[in-house]
């Protein structure tokens, strides 16, 4: 609602992006699994299947592809041969499994056929979508094919991809099997390609803007394994995955608690403690009082206009103000529904924020960013209430920029939800209960139109007259170039 009421490169060699064009190449011969031996690591003391690997278990039952979902884009589907999965020389499709993880140690083998191209997705949304970009993916690459002489290094088999450029020469020739080792626990990401540690690398170290807008999945916490198909024969056998993710499972919504979408019918609680910070994120609110926020004094074009004696005279006011409306109440900040915007006492540039959020019904709220409206937070379904269609998340303000929320993933009213928020420089990507609904889009300066958004600015929350809940309130700021 209007306030009044109250990361680049467009062309590339990838998985799942515009790609040269190659011959289709007739299937390899496939090996049984009897003629080829089992992949050993590096000391060849221990086969992947041991039983002293303990907690692993397998993706694909050498039969059939039962646990995974084909989504179709182009060609043929995935189909199983002797033993295997194998990617057809022209589908785009993606085989996608229907559990999502959030930490795990994965474990594949993979064959090349001349000139392939294929790809691990790891923590995946579940949708047709460009999965290398709305999730992650991990490359597979012949690096030796010559059309592929000049990618960048971001490209290259191994590569989380243009996030993380993996070390070249553990590659395997064309014909013979590779094996990945993928350990992904939270935001660190480690590649093991035929015993050689090829990627080691933190998201949270990624300050590139450019690389932060065009990758929102790089940004999930939980998603599901992929296998990225790019017209181009591919066999794959040995899949595996160990399961360390934190939490549970749900079918069905957990009552007063913030669960994320998982997957079709599913729910994901992750079983942490409330108002405490994830790794690399700083508290905004501890869960005991409102040291760090202060109220709202006008907006930034007649703040900036004040003086410093008539800006502390106002805030003063507004501090006042704020106390007698916004209460922290069992490690939940609580507002009245009287009163204005509760605002950081600090402002921000570039940041990563993390904030549940609960409404009532009829309930309208939202997150200012840089002192500027506003990610949308309103419920749309009780009698009564404004018959928009659109979900939260959306940049309602905008008006020459999207301004709704790609899907709707808000839960019922009265529920827990949860925003991821990354803003660099003009740009916003959102994600409500792990699915993007805002992508790279620009927020635009609701206070002086036509001007740029503010470099930094403080963070709001919206009072739009009605009472509200918040928890869970987390910032990681990442430095710009120029300030490094």
């Amino acid at each position: 609602m209007s306030n009044l009421k109250c990361l680049f490169f467009t062309a590339t060699i990838s998985c799942g992006c515009a790609f040269l064009a190659q011959a289709a190449h007739p299937p390899v011969t496939p090996e049984g699994p009897q003629a080829i031996p089992p992949y050993h690591s590096m000391d060849h003391s221990t086969d992947l299947f041991e039983q002293r690997d303990e907690g692993f278990v397998p993706l694909f039952d050498g039969k059939t592809l039962d646990g995974w979902t084909n989504i179709h884009k182009s060609g043929s589907p995935y189909f199983v041969t002797n033993g295997m999965i194998a990617s057809p020389a022209d589908t785009g499709d993606d085989l996608v499994t229907e559990q999502s993880y959030s930490d795990f140690i994965l474990r594949m083998d993979f064959k090349l056929t001349p000139g392939a191209n294929n790809g691990v997705g790891i923590r995946t949304p579940l949708e047709k979508s460009n999965l290398t970009y709305t999730g992650n993916e991990i490359q597979i690459l012949d690096d030796d094919d010559p059309q592929y002489e000049h990618l960048d290094p971001g490209q290259y088999c191994g590569s989380l991809y243009k996030i993380f450029a993996a070390k070249r020469g553990a590659l395997k020739k064309v014909g013979k099997w590779n094996h990945y080792d993928i350990t992904v626990i939270g935001r660190h990401v480690k590649i093991k390609l035929n015993g050689k540690t090829i990627v080691d690398g933190q998201i949270n170290v990624v300050t590139d803007p450019g690389t932060l807008r065009e990758h929102p999945g790089m940004l999930r916490d939980r998603g599901h394994i992929a296998l990225l198909g790019h017209q181009s024969y591919v066999e794959f056998r040995n899949i595996s995955i160990k399961d360390l993710s934190p939490g549970r499972r749900e079918k069905a919504l957990p009552k007063g608690l913030t669960a994320l979408t998982d997957s079709p019918g599913h729910f994901y609680v992750d079983d942490l403690p409330d108002n405490k910070a994830p790794e690399g994120f700083t508290p905004l609110f501890d869960g005991r009082n409102l040291l760090g926020w202060k109220g709202l004094v006008a907006d930034p074009p007649h703040r900036a206009a004040m003086s410093p004696e008539q800006l502390a005279v106002a805030q003063a006011a507004a501090d006042q103000r704020m106390r007698d409306h916004w209460k922290a109440e069992k490690g939940v900040i609580v507002f009245d529904g009287k009163g204005d915007n509760l605002c950081t006492a600090r402002d921000f540039g570039d940041f990563e924020m993390l904030v549940d959020w609960k409404i009532p019904p009829k309930g309208d709220s939202g997150i200012y960013l840089r002192g500027t409206p506003q990610v949308q937070i309103w419920e749309t379904n009780s009698p009564g209430q404004f018959e928009i269609p659109d979900g939260s998340g959306g940049l309602w303000n905008n008006k020459n920029n999207p301004r709704r929320a790609i899907s709707y993933a808000d839960h019922p009213v009265g529920e827990w939800n949860r925003f991821r928020i990354l803003m660099v420089g003009g740009k916003v990507h959102v994600f409500l209960n792990n699915e993007l609904v805002v992508n790279d889009t620009t927020l635009e300066n609701y206070w002086e139109p036509g001007k740029p958004i503010y470099d930094h600015g403080q963070i709001e929350l919206q009072n739009h007259g009605g009472p509200l809940w918040f928890k869970n309130i987390y910032i990681r700021e990442i430095p710009r170039q120029s300030e490094k």
